[in-house]
């Protein structure tokens, strides 16, 4: 798809558009331009207003039908022993040095949930840029920088995925020079989710943020092979609003462009049976972009390699969510897409006056996604599957599964796949569990005790997800050809259907939504 000569770069709509037409599918609501929320400025926030307070602003949410966060939510997570000693001491509110894997991080608040980062600066055509940096696929530079140390990034220079890394010409120390960068987010939109009856499925979403076609958080310095996770945070020269984000990521809490700090809300989640810390920035999917307050960055998806989770020549890693676990205030029990929804206030806009939704997501709200790996693992060779770069699995609970109560939180990627193995969780549509064709950059941030180390069950795991190995009676896979985007990997007829259903159901969801925000402003005196 060419650009014509006088007119702008293809937004990621007109992409879709695109290749409905070369494919010959149903565009669906994209049909109606008016309803391009990537093309047209349909869904800019209105009434925005830098001398209102935070607090006037915070206490609304036009799209909630769930029950409300209730405020005595504190009260509900003191007995939650993975809210962690420190946590539960609430007399020091920032996390011990030794507990971060970012150890360049400045400080992390444990009463909302946000950790200050160091922030750099950057343009993209002339206009000032604002990034953090997490991550890096060298380790001297990861020693040297207090960064996450990810080999696998280097995994993304491939000609198979030509949007998955930004080149720029720097120092070999990303942040000590001022840096040019090709691409950036569009912040401008409205997020908008609608929760369905039982929170998820939604009935309407609409990530809050895009990336253009040339951009990517994860950059390399020119005439090497160095990658760093550098994603942009702000746009501009300010003021930020960093209540309802209309130049600012969903995440960012705080911005100091003297001090050069920045505070993001980090979530909450697991790893070999211990509670961790992450980050949340881009994913390739419109509805995960809205359930996790991130940005859609649609050319990720092709970065390598689905269903391959430790091959160290691949950049994914594995992370575990659930549509049907348990609902409740905390977690464990509660867990997965429909507690965030329900639970967590996703509907609500994150920012520091909203009390309320900081100390629901603080005492258990959180979608609580459960890492494959984590940089603390005393073997080495898992300790370096570690990746930013998540590999998303979907799963769901059998019936016999829920009857049975085994639908509560799991800490550990090896009880996930045991019950796998047996047939008690699928991918949507019943399909042996697998990716689901989608990425989502989550950076490890640290944990509140004790680093996960692997676990007894880790060294005896049945064969990975997605493998061609299932237990008597469970579902018989269908290879993939090599170079359809699971580079030999397996998965079932059903599961890929669902997949592309799911695809476009997100697509279908931000269409609504786009069309209700439409009606709305038509009604607007």
């Amino acid at each position: 798809m060419g650009v014509e000569p006088g007119r702008s770069t293809p937004t990621p709509v007109e992409l879709v558009l695109h290749f409905t037409a070369e494919l010959d599918l149903d565009p669906g609501p994209f049909a109606d331009r008016s309803l391009q929320p990537l093309a047209v400025p349909v869904a800019r926030r209105r009434n925005y207003d830098p001398n209102v307070s935070t607090a006037a602003r915070s206490g609304s949410c036009r799209h909630c039908r769930h029950r409300r966060v209730q405020r005595s939510a504190s009260a509900e997570g003191v007995n939650n022993p993975f809210l962690g000693r420190a946590d539960a001491a609430k007399t020091a509110s920032d996390l011990p040095k030794n507990n971060l894997t970012i150890k360049s991080a400045i400080s992390v608040d444990l009463q909302r949930d946000f950790a200050t980062l160091p922030l750099h600066r950057a343009t993209v055509s002339g206009v000032p840029v604002w990034y953090v940096i997490t991550d890096v696929s060298d380790a001297a530079l990861a020693e040297q920088l207090g960064l996450n140390f990810a080999p696998r990034l280097a995994n993304l220079i491939t000609p198979d995925c030509p949007g998955c890394v930004q080149t720029v010409r720097s120092p070999r120390r990303l942040g000590d020079a001022a840096v040019s960068r090709p691409g950036k987010p569009d912040f401008s939109p409205t997020r908008v989710l609608e929760p369905g009856p039982t929170g998820f499925p939604p009935l309407a979403a609409r990530p809050g943020a895009d990336g253009d076609l040339h951009y990517s958080p994860f950059v390399r310095v020119a005439g090497t092979n160095v990658v760093y996770n550098a994603p942009i945070i702000a746009v501009g020269s300010g003021p930020f609003d960093v209540t309802n984000h209309t130049n600012t990521h969903d995440r960012l809490l705080t911005i100091n462009t003297e001090k050069m700090t920045a505070g993001l809300a980090f979530i909450r989640g697991f790893s070999n049976g211990k509670p961790i810390f992450y980050l949340s920035f881009e994913t390739s999917n419109p509805l995960t972009a809205v359930i996790e307050r991130s940005t859609f960055v649609p050319g990720l998806g092709l970065s390598p390699a689905p269903d391959h989770g430790r091959d160290p020549k691949t950049a994914r890693a594995d992370i575990f969510t659930f549509t049907n676990a348990a609902t409740g205030p905390k977690s464990p029990p509660a867990q997965g897409l429909a507690h965030v929804i329900v639970d967590g206030g996703n509907a609500q806009t994150l920012n520091l006056g909203n009390t309320a939704l900081l100390e629901a997501l603080r005492v258990g709200g959180d979608a609580h996604n459960v890492f494959d790996v984590f940089p603390t693992l005393r073997d080495r060779q898992l300790a370096l599957a570690y990746s930013p770069l998540w590999d998303l699995h979907i799963g769901v609970f059998s019936d016999a599964a829920v009857a049975a109560g085994l639908n509560s939180a799991k800490t550990d990627s090896a009880q996930i796949q045991q019950l796998a193995a047996r047939g008690m969780v699928t991918s949507p549509g019943g399909g042996m569990l697998a990716s689901n064709r989608e990425i989502i950059n989550c950076p490890a941030l640290g944990f509140p005790d004790d680093a996960p180390q692997e676990l007894a069950s880790d060294s005896a795991q049945p064969a990975p997800t997605g493998s061609s190995s299932t237990s008597p009676g469970g579902p018989t896979p269908t290879a993939v050809p090599a170079g359809s985007g699971g580079l030999g990997a397996t998965t079932s007829t059903t599961t890929r259907g669902y997949q592309l259903t799911l695809g476009i159901i997100g697509l279908v969801l931000i269409g609504f939504g786009m069309s209700t925000i439409a009606r709305r402003r038509r009604r607007l005196p």
